[in-house]
């Protein structure tokens, strides 16, 4: 089904008077104020007490590496890759730089092991010049574009970070597949997630299938993670906020101006579920606002993302495909704009784990609740994709 079926104008309207009214605008502006019950310790700029200060130093980021402008623009129409051999595949539609599949790994200085310990996907502007998501570097610098990982993976009795990745790198080896057409491309990235040791104890075939839809849709890709473990078996695990797959925006955001949604049935207790968007904190009994630290409600289908960032708004939703493995928890409440969903896994030695969910990314006011379950519903109706040939 296509976009501009979905999208019905009163619905657009409705959402641009949601984003417009004051009601909202007060919780934007009160989403300052808000930010440091939302933030985690580690973020607080101010401590309490200058001993304290003196006790934890401010947290400290490498400086963000800037994408490289994409080069001169394809003239064929239909969606098309640009390859800069072991650095960085282009994904363009239409002549417009639309993604970006970062896949170097060059462990060459410590600077350079630390850029390219895994593969990720940047996500470009309506003008295919520059990224509206995170790489290397700034704040959580491990939060790069749409990426995998668990904070807590067990192998043969052994737990690592592939989160932080502080356990070991996930190292692309080769394309298996790519095809690209007038209305859809897909690329097949062959991934080995290997411990300190170089051991490989996960092969992974991470595929991107992109699709064209009209605006404001800056891209439409659903990602499928073919797990395989090896030797071992292995567990996945974490916690929503380090585990799982998530969307990280620039590291340049508006915080006070990062706004969620969630389907009706996952607002937290405590905030206004008819308000569809706002920043993710509650008043208590006492009066008292607190950011959420979770969102209890499991398997919710969705969630969605709306920030600001060089004075224009951006908007992103990720689904989960109901094959995924159940109990999945979402994070959609930090005001740098990290989010996604935490679902655990368990893949016997030999055997895969197959891991499927959709990104919707878009330029401008963000669309309604309704609109964003349309999309989830068209996601179920679509037939899990099959690796390009």
């Amino acid at each position: 089904m296509r976009l501009c079926r979905l999208i019905a104008p009163a619905a657009i309207a409705a959402a641009c008077a949601l984003f417009a009214s004051p009601a909202l605008a007060g919780e934007s502006a009160r989403a300052a104020t808000s930010a440091a019950a939302t933030a985690p310790a580690a973020e607080k700029s101010a401590a309490p007490a200058a001993k304290t200060a003196a006790e934890k130093p401010a947290r400290t980021e490498p400086p963000v590496v800037p994408a490289p402008p994409p080069g001169p623009a394809p003239s064929a129409a239909g969606f098309c890759f640009k390859d800069t051999p072991g650095e960085y595949l282009d994904a363009y539609l239409d002549g417009r730089a639309a993604a970006r599949y970062m896949y170097a790994n060059d462990t060459s200085t410590p600077q350079k092991a630390h850029e390219t310990y895994k593969p990720f996907l940047h996500v470009f502007d309506a003008e295919g010049k520059s990224t509206i998501t995170k790489g290397a570097g700034g704040y959580y610098t491990h939060h790069r574009g749409i990426f995998i990982g668990w904070t807590r993976l067990a192998v043969g009795g052994t737990r690592c970070d592939m989160w932080g990745m502080g356990g070991g790198r996930q190292e692309h080896k080769k394309f298996i597949a790519q095809s690209a057409g007038p209305d859809q491309a897909a690329v097949t990235s062959l991934v080995a997630w290997n411990l300190k040791d170089d051991k490989t104890v996960i092969e992974e075939e991470r595929t991107f299938t992109f699709h064209r839809r009209p605006a404001p849709t800056l891209l439409l890709v659903d990602v499928t993670s073919k797990l395989k473990a090896l030797a071992d078996d292995v567990i996945l695990d974490g916690d929503p906020e380090h585990a799982g797959v998530h969307y990280r925006p620039a590291n340049e955001v508006d915080r006070a101006a990062t706004h969620y949604c969630l389907p009706r049935e996952g607002v937290p207790q405590g905030m206004d579920a008819a308000a569809e968007w706002g920043p993710m904190s509650v008043t208590t009994l006492e009066g008292k606002r607190t950011g959420v630290t979770r969102i209890p409600q499991a398997d919710l289908p969705w969630a969605a993302i709306s920030y600001s960032l060089g004075g224009k708004r951006y908007f992103a939703q990720e689904i989960s495909a109901s094959g995924n493995p159940p109990g999945g928890i979402w994070s959609a409440y930090r005001d740098y704009g990290r989010f996604g969903v935490f679902q655990k896994g368990e893949i016997k030695a030999g055997q895969t784990l197959t891991l499927r969910h959709r990104f919707w990314v878009g330029a401008g006011d963000p669309p309604s609740r309704a609109v964003l379950q349309k999309q989830c519903d068209e996601f179920a109706r679509a037939p899990a994709a099959s690796a390009p040939k």
